[in-house]
């Protein structure tokens, strides 16, 4: 009997932060990636912790400047901050989804989905355990130093990867569960039986609403969790 599938997103859903975010940070630390550049980020981290602006234009304005500052850096040099990065930050997860995670753990088939670079997904997978992972890969030249070009996204079409992960494995989504935290998510949400918003945007909150999905929020010490039938959202 095949197992039931369970599917993660793993930015802000098990990860109390961006994998991609806290790696970039640690390499600028490193001075591997320049500090002019981070000067531009930490700007639109500022205006979206004073709600002056969206944590997607902040998330975005890290990606590209990600994209500028690999061209040229070797890979061994990513994975060996990827690691170094995650022995201080592995343990920040939210409770709620790490629980969840522990439960289905060879019960279930798991796969996570991350916007990442896949070297650092692939190291924090070490603590996580998922028989499938996908992050955003980063092409490299024949020396094994990156060009700047991604050559897989996951993120932007994650529906489709995992409708082609199950035909190709021959399984099934019978009982199946998945988690995740922005409206990137809600195409994976739609093809499980078991769909949960876990500390939604406003855009998945509207969507798990509309589709009486459950909604999970994970604050300070409580998690609530509710059908949100007649729960009023404001976009903030």
């Amino acid at each position: 009997m095949k197992k039931p599938l369970a599917i993660f997103d793993i930015d802000g859903t098990i990860f109390r932060s961006s994998l991609a975010l806290e790696l970039y940070s640690f390499l600028v630390q490193e001075g591997i990636f320049s500090q002019k550049a981070w000067s531009e980020i930490e700007k639109k981290r500022e205006k979206w912790l004073n709600r002056e602006g969206g944590y997607d234009k902040y998330v975005s304005g890290v990606v590209a400047a990600y994209e500028k500052e690999i061209r040229g850096i070797k890979k061994s040099e990513i994975i060996r901050a990827s690691r170094t990065m995650l022995r201080r930050h592995k343990l920040r997860q939210y409770r709620f989804s790490r629980n969840l995670l522990s439960r289905v753990k060879g019960k279930y088939h798991t796969i996570g989905i991350s916007g990442s670079p896949l070297e650092v997904v692939r190291e924090y997978n070490k603590a996580l355990g998922f028989e499938k992972i996908y992050g955003t890969e980063w092409g490299t030249d024949e020396k094994g130093r990156y060009t700047g070009a991604a050559i897989h996204v996951p993120p932007r079409y994650k529906k489709e990867l995992i409708t082609r992960y199950v035909e190709s494995h021959n399984l099934n989504l019978k009982g199946s569960i998945g988690i995740g935290d922005t409206e990137d998510d809600i195409g994976f949400l739609e093809l499980v039986q078991e769909p949960i918003a876990f500390n939604p945007n406003f855009e998945l909150a509207t969507y798990a609403k509309k589709k009486g999905w459950k909604v999970v929020v994970e604050r300070k010490d409580m998690i609530y969790e509710f059908k949100p039938k007649k729960v009023k959202f404001l976009h903030v």
